[in-house]
């Protein structure tokens, strides 16, 4: 692994960018060339394989994916991106990309004890709100755990380590609505190579700076490990248009419903033709892709950031990035689980929060980095009936966020309602806001080698 050359960009604040080197012997830039060389010759792999033996990629990657825009090249090689120490804005930036794959830290396995919160206006003031809202976080760390145990104590037959988690995650659900949107978390981001470069090419413009960077250091990168696929011109016809769209357009933030179909696009005379696909489909199974030729539905609603993070990771359906402001309110959830002991104290500091929002001298772009995850935002989906219905089945479950489990709820009722006499059935889960001592299980851990007393002979 010592001999492994990774390609790494330091950001600004701490964090950085690194491209993973595998180690590979035909690297994603090879990996496109016989890939497109297969569509052209007969000859078969081996005969792509010498060529690329005696000839290397390099020439082929510049001139025919970069020099003659052959796009199609470049989704034949992937990369593969570690960005490290960004906000949750940064990350969601990254992430909204319909083509992005991709894993980003969850809120629950992080210890913000000690977690960077970005501070962007680099002032005192700007510090101590967001040292503020940690030590009132990690103050309500013991208190909420106590609440639940006492609202959901331990079984007889639960395992002591399980239910121990299972209450930890639930306090973190609940706590998470008090961090900033500023806390640092890390991205794992994996693209093919084509991808990587038109995300770039929006994300440079962005209207966070902290954005601008990532994408100017990613793109970077990604030109020192694969220069040849890398480096495209630049027209400024095309900067200037993305730039005005990506600066004056790129955020949401409308007078939101609670949650209301705001488009209805679906074609009845062909939805109806999948009546048997509609109603004969098993649960935990998909409906056929070609359901969404029927139309497109959209909706308006209204979800707290911290539940948007999970909401937003779904690539099927088109989302609108949601401006964070404290304009519709905190989420009634957070509150409502709070202990009744702790509630005046949480309703001080929010509103303390607010004030010190109001006057705090920066943007509304700049001001979402102090600015709490439990407050809602104005949210547009758009999706097919195959797409919502995954969605709505996936979220409204027991292991989902309560928050987002309501809207999913909401969004399920108005499918069945509107597509219902089509022969459209949804599979629920019959207990969505139950607590399950199951969720202490949704780990993922490093088991221990297990050693052994036998000797080797």
């Amino acid at each position: 692994m010592e001999n492994l050359k990774h390609t790494v960009k330091d950001l600004s604040n701490g964090g950085f960018v690194l491209v993973l080197d595998t180690g590979a012997k035909i690297d994603p830039q090879a990996e496109a060339m016989i890939q497109a060389l297969h569509s052209r010759s007969t000859g078969g792999i081996h005969s792509h394989l010498s060529v690329l033996r005696d000839k290397g990629a390099e020439n082929f990657m510049e001139k025919f994916y970069v020099g003659y825009g052959h796009k199609s090249i470049g989704d034949c090689g992937r990369a593969t991106i570690f960005v490290e120490g960004v906000s949750m804005l940064a990350a969601k930036a990254i992430q909204d990309w319909r083509l992005y794959s991709g894993q980003e830290a969850s809120t629950r396995y992080i210890d913000f004890s000690e977690q960077t919160f970005i501070n962007p206006l680099g002032t005192p003031e700007g510090e101590k709100m967001l040292e503020d809202m940690r030590t009132f976080y990690l103050k309500a760390q013991k208190p909420v755990q106590d609440h639940l145990k006492s609202l959901f104590p331990r079984e007889e037959g639960q395992k002591e380590s399980v239910y121990e988690k299972a209450i930890t995650a639930r306090a973190f659900d609940i706590t998470r609505g008090l961090l900033p949107a500023g806390a640092s978390t890390n991205v794992a981001w994996s693209m093919n190579l084509r991808q990587f470069a038109d995300e770039l090419m929006l994300l440079r413009h962005h209207p966070l700076a902290e954005v601008q960077e990532i994408a100017e250091k990613t793109e970077a990168a990604l030109f020192e490990a694969y220069p040849q696929s890398f480096g495209h011109k630049r027209y400024d016809q095309t900067e200037a248009y993305n730039q005005a769209c990506m600066q004056d357009y790129y955020y949401h933030d409308h007078e939101s419903p609670e949650f209301e179909l705001v488009h209805d696009g679906v074609n009845r005379d062909i939805l109806k033709n999948y009546r048997n696909e509609l109603e004969k489909r098993p649960a935990k199974t998909e409906l056929p892709p070609y359901v969404a030729d029927s139309g497109i539905l959209t909706y308006d609603y209204l979800l707290d950031f911290g539940s948007f993070r999970d909401i937003q990771r779904h690539r099927a359906v088109v989302q609108r990035m949601p401006l964070l402001t404290i304009d519709h309110g905190f989420e009634p959830w957070y509150l409502e689980s709070f202990p009744p002991s702790m509630l005046t104290e949480l309703k001080a500091f929010l509103y303390d929060h607010q004030e010190q929002l109001r006057h705090l001298k920066a943007s509304k772009e700049i001001k979402q980095y102090y600015t709490a995850m439990g407050y809602r935002i104005s949210c547009r989906i758009s999706g097919d009936i195959r797409a919502l219905v995954y969605l709505g089945e996936l979220r409204a479950t027991r292991f989902v966020h309560p928050t987002l489990v309501k809207r999913a709820g909401a969004l399920l009722d108005s499918l069945e309602a509107l597509f219902g006499e089509y022969g459209l059935v949804i599979h629920r889960d019959d207990t969505p806001n139950q607590f399950d001592v199951k969720r202490g299980e949704h780990d993922i851990v490093i088991k221990e080698e297990k050693q052994t007393t036998e000797q080797s002979v």
